[in-house]
């Protein structure tokens, strides 16, 4: 069986591409903050906190992980939360990490859209320092209505400049994309750029697929994997160069399996897959992880280990000339 270096993953210059700032909040920190902000979690030792985060499918993992969102109160919090990730991710050899965002997920509870991207923007703004190129995507709840997407979408505009995207995320039972067609086309127009979840083995997964590509307008698709169902869509979605931002490890705990053959099925194919960490905290693996494990299991070569860095890097919403220096940095890594 192929086994790759770790240390040559990690050093990699890559984009995390897929990566739910919520989803990183360790139990050591999660509990900190319950601690902080007087929130009473229930728990009282990080080894309690730890073995609350079990789940078996993606609804149980989602009635775990919004509750744990109550301990994010102030500015403070947000910008810790991202600060943590930003150092993780360094040490993985992320350069550009665009990190999804759930304000709803906030506001619902009372804190303001304002508190969550001041926070957040200021570990934006630090981010460099730690050699990392960050930028903010700001993902609608699909199991809330059209309408809360909406207003969420108008308290954004004012802060358009820290915001480079929008997506679309959370429970896809019964919350096909066309949902949110008349939002997309909205954000589109406000100049965001526009990718969507269309997770993995769902209820009409084809036609979502099929749905984001022609009528939402993506250019990425986050999961995605089912695509493989169709070839006349996996040939599109070559021909367009659509990014597929794919999640082995936290595959393997919301279904039977990390879908690492369909992963590299597509690889294979010359789509433009890369690989990221999801919700990190819960899964248990961060970004040179997920390529690690997938590359164990499906046997990837270097010169595949270096394409999904490379399809990383191509398919982020960084400048051109940023990404030319990071594939130039790639390419003397390689060799």
């Amino acid at each position: 069986m192929t086994s790759i270096d770790r240390a040559f993953i990690d050093s990699l210059p890559k984009a995390e591409l897929h990566l739910h700032i919520e989803g990183t909040l360790e139990p050591e920190l999660k509990l900190e903050l319950a601690q902080r902000n007087g929130v009473d979690i229930g728990q009282s030792t990080v080894e309690q906190v730890r073995d609350t985060y079990s789940f078996t499918d993606l609804t149980s993992f989602l009635a775990v992980y919004y509750p744990a969102m109550e301990v994010l109160v102030t500015e403070q919090d947000f910008r810790d939360l991202a600060l943590a990730y930003l150092r993780r991710a360094a040490a993985d050899g992320v350069v550009r990490a665009e990190i999804f965002f759930d304000p709803q997920a906030h506001t619902s509870r009372g804190i303001s859209f304002a508190t969550v991207i001041d926070g957040l923007w200021s570990a934006v703004q630090e981010a460099p320092s730690l050699g990392i190129d960050a930028a903010l995507i700001m993902c609608f709840l699909r199991d809330h209505s059209a309408d809360s997407a909406e207003e969420t979408l108008a308290a954004s505009l004012p802060y358009r400049d820290r915001i480079v995207g929008v997506g679309l995320d959370s429970d896809e039972r019964g919350n096909p994309p066309e949902k949110f067609a008349a939002v997309f086309a909205a954000a589109k127009d406000a100049g965001y750029r526009l990718t969507m979840h269309c997770d993995i083995d769902q209820e009409q997964s084809i036609q979502n697929i099929a749905t984001v590509l022609h009528t939402i307008g993506v250019e990425r698709i986050d999961h995605g994997t089912n695509i493989l169902e169709d070839p006349a869509l996996v040939a599109e979605a070559k021909q367009r160069g659509i990014g597929f931002t794919c999640c082995p490890v936290s595959n393997s705990f919301v279904t039977d399996q990390m879908k690492g053959a369909e992963i590299a099925a597509l690889l294979r194919e010359g789509l433009k897959v890369s690989i990221a960490s999801d919700d990190p905290a819960y899964f248990g693996g961060y970004v040179s992880e997920n390529i690690a494990v997938l590359a164990e299991a499906q046997q990837l070569t270097s010169a595949e280990v270096v394409l999904l860095a490379r399809n990383s890097l191509e398919s982020s919403w960084a400048s051109d000339e940023k990404k030319a220096q990071w594939l130039r940095q790639l390419e003397e890594i390689a060799g």
